[in-house]
């Protein structure tokens, strides 16, 4: 594909709602996952240090 500026390709023939939209929600998902596994990290590392182990109660 070609475009003859970069409003053409910013506007994606007409479809830039469904191809930025799905940049962006693909984008919140990593973000969202990369502080989830953040969280997690940190939770595991409290439960060691006081040490309870994973699985322990």
């Amino acid at each position: 594909m070609s475009w003859a500026s970069w409003s053409d390709f910013f506007a994606m023939g007409g479809y830039a709602v469904y191809v930025w939209g799905s940049y962006a929600v693909t984008a919140g998902l990593i973000l969202a996952e990369v502080i989830m596994l953040g969280i997690r990290k940190r939770a595991a590392k409290a439960r060691l240090a006081a040490g309870r182990g994973a699985g322990m109660p």
